[in-house]
């Protein structure tokens, strides 16, 4: 098939691979465009955009797809079919109709559970006991469109990088699987129970809030995990928490309860396992205590 690829993060880098792998003609990809990064703050490509160059694909980083110019170099490409990975930017009716066969989306969820920008994040946090991936049909809904075909995969403890990198290798097998036979996955109607939807996540929600039970605040870890890092704050310097462990100590949320930094919390307590700080390369908790001790007693904002 002649496909068009449109993706921009890590998540979206295997089903591009995997579509060439599979001898389609990826013939454009697009992505959203460069944005500065590291310390120098220079432009840097997307890991599509970088992926897509290796694999010899044009790219294309349009800031919006709303203009009549763009719309009309997006259909001149003759697509049998678009393939959207986490791409960005909100596809106009003109872009979803182009191709011959529409617009496919490989989605982070089982819909129409979690609906939106942060499913993964959403799904732990919820403390959902599977997930999985979506491949659907595309339409000018918020993830509303039919969907093709579903593979699910239990929680069980991942962190969101993990999770993410799992879902992201199914849903490349899934798509390629669906394209080489889209009869035997005939769309069906997203059901009206069920609906729920995963909201942007906020810089404020990866604070670790240990009025809540363990049990939650390990989740808040494990949810933002590797980025952007569940954390605490100790004498106006951040530690992010990137994994943790669920004790059965008990005391004044947000206390520390012994040298081992386990934290109270307001049913339980966490006992974090690996933590950043500022600056500084991850390292497990009993390395950091022994450079940094953290007394008994100690509050925790």
């Amino acid at each position: 098939m002649r496909i068009v690829f449109m993706g921009t993060p890590d998540f979206a880098v295997p089903t591009l691979t995997a579509l060439a792998a599979a001898g389609h003609a990826v013939v454009a990809a697009y992505s959203q465009p460069p944005r500065p990064a590291g310390r120098g703050k220079q432009l840097q490509p997307s890991a599509v955009h970088r992926a897509a160059e290796a694999l010899g694909i044009a790219v294309r980083t349009p800031v919006s797809l709303k203009g009549a110019e763009e719309q009309a170099a997006f259909a001149a490409l003759e697509a049998d079919v678009a393939v959207v990975a986490a791409y960005g930017l909100i596809l106009p009716q003109a872009i979803l109709d182009a191709p011959r066969l529409g617009c496919l989306n490989v989605h982070g969820s089982l819909l129409p559970r979690w609906r939106g920008a942060a499913p993964v994040q959403r799904a732990i946090l919820a403390g959902d006991a599977t997930t999985g991936v979506t491949i659907m049909q595309m339409e000018r809904g918020l993830d509303t469109g039919p969907m093709l075909a579903t593979v699910e995969t239990p929680i069980a403890g991942k962190t969101a990088g993990e999770l993410t990198t799992e879902l992201a290798k199914k849903g490349a097998a899934l798509m390629v699987e669906v394209l080489a036979n889209l009869p035997a996955h005939p769309p069906v109607v997203q059901p009206d129970e069920g609906v729920t939807y995963a909201n942007k996540i906020e810089k404020a929600e990866s604070r670790l809030d240990f009025t809540r039970s363990a049990v939650d605040v390990e989740r808040q870890v494990r949810a933002f995990a590797p980025a952007p890092g569940a954390f605490f704050e100790l004498e106006g310097e951040r530690y992010r928490v990137l994994a943790a462990d669920i004790a059965e100590d008990c005391g004044v949320p947000g206390t520390v309860l012994d040298a081992a930094l386990t934290v109270a919390c307001g049913e339980g307590a966490i006992r974090p396992t690996l933590i950043q700080r500022a600056g500084k390369p991850a390292m497990d908790t009993a390395a950091l205590l022994r450079g940094r001790a953290i007394a008994a007693g100690t509050f925790l904002g």
